[in-house]
């Protein structure tokens, strides 16, 4: 079983910029694709990008393309979001997920995805 960190959460100002990151306990992180999700208070978890296990491709929810990049650094286990031009409704608990190495489903299925990190809060205040 995987234990996935999430960090760098915090409240900023629309416009800013912040990274969160995700460190994997496994040393097998490099075989996983890996995604983040976020979560708004009475709201559904949704997707918001995802990068396959050599970091050649990634994908994005069609609400932060353009304004967020996916990263990943296999030597450390760890999986990076950095979000750029940060939006009010950027606010959300953010969710780094291991995706199933079986799932043939879009990346955006949640339900692909096998082990969550705790989450960490991201505020953006007008």
């Amino acid at each position: 079983q995987v234990q996935l960190v999430e960090s760098g959460g915090g409240l900023v100002q629309a416009g800013d910029s912040l990274r969160v990151s995700c460190e994997a306990s496994a040393r097998t992180f490099g075989s996983y694709n890996m995604g983040w999700f976020r979560q708004a208070p009475g709201k559904e978890r949704e997707f918001v990008a995802a990068i396959t296990r050599s970091g050649s491709s990634t994908h994005y929810a069609d609400s932060v393309k353009g304004r967020f990049t996916i990263s990943r650094d296999n030597a450390k286990n760890t999986v990076y979001l950095q979000m750029n031009s940060l939006k009010p409704e950027d606010t959300a608990v953010y969710y780094c997920a291991r995706r199933d190495d079986r799932a043939y489903t879009p990346f955006s299925d949640l339900a692909s995805y096998d082990s969550w990190g705790q989450g960490t809060q991201v505020t953006v205040s007008s």
